[in-house]
């Protein structure tokens, strides 16, 4: 019955999103912003090694010949190796070992207990003039606040009931921990990144589409901090950062 009456709302907010794609839609898309950031800093360098962290087996960027890649994360699966040029078991608060010209993660940052270690071992790993981009999910969104609310135990039952098609990618334990625009950029300021740039997102409406009155206050919510300029209650950020030449 619970499956019946979900999937219902789910198609419902659907159409809304059809039908009212200004009110309900994303202007911008973070992943590929994020993703064309670094495609355009890879461009400019010359055979550079990219970390990335927290990806597993699902990369941000496809291998190329152009760069070294390298995954970062704390387990291995066997796609891992198909996927990287090579593969570090390890937690990004810890020293990576590894000199890169860039370091870059999404959805990571607020699966971490200690981002000031985590940020501080990114700054060791890159050579002078590397660069880091992050998308991180803004921990004061209405969906942040949810899932710190219900617990990863809790939450893992809950993914499998409302969006059994993110069972693999997510339900991992998040603590947000400083995953604010305004500390993240303080993060990084304090461990000695410059260029330090912050672009806030909005949209994170989807996650409450199994409940539809849900996904349209979320998305009027989303709307209002949007139009106020209202960082703090963003969806979500991508933060780039440099380590001075």
């Amino acid at each position: 019955m619970w499956r019946r009456f979900f999937s219902y709302n789910r198609e419902l907010s659907n159409r809304l999103h059809a039908r009212f794609p200004g009110v309900f839609g994303a202007v911008r898309n973070y992943r590929r912003e994020i993703v064309a950031a670094i495609e355009a800093d890879i461009a400019r360098r010359s055979h550079p090694t990219v970390i990335e962290c927290g990806g597993v087996d699902r990369p941000l960027i496809p291998k190329s010949p152009d760069y070294r890649y390298v995954g970062l994360d704390i387990e291995h699966r066997p796609g891992c190796d198909r996927v990287y040029d090579d593969f570090i078991v390890r937690s990004i608060e810890q020293p990576i070992g590894v000199a890169a010209d860039l370091v870059i993660s999404f959805t990571l940052l607020e699966h971490v207990r200690d981002n000031e270690a985590a940020i501080a071992s990114i700054y060791g790993a890159l050579r002078a003039g590397g660069t880091t981009y992050h998308y991180i999910p803004s921990k004061s969104h209405p969906y942040s606040l949810a899932l710190r609310a219900v617990g990863p135990t809790l939450q893992k039952r809950l993914i499998a009931l409302l969006r059994p098609a993110a069972v693999e990618e997510t339900g991992y334990p998040a603590f947000f921990n400083r995953c604010s625009p305004s500390a993240m950029a303080h993060l990084f300021r304090q461990t000695g990144f410059t260029n330090i740039s912050v672009s806030p997102f909005y949209r994170a409406n989807d996650y409450f589409a199994f409940f539809t009155p849900a996904y349209v206050a979320v998305s009027l919510f989303e709307n209002a901090a949007h139009a106020l300029g209202l960082r703090m209650f963003c969806s979500g950020f991508i933060v780039s950062a440099e380590r001075p030449a």
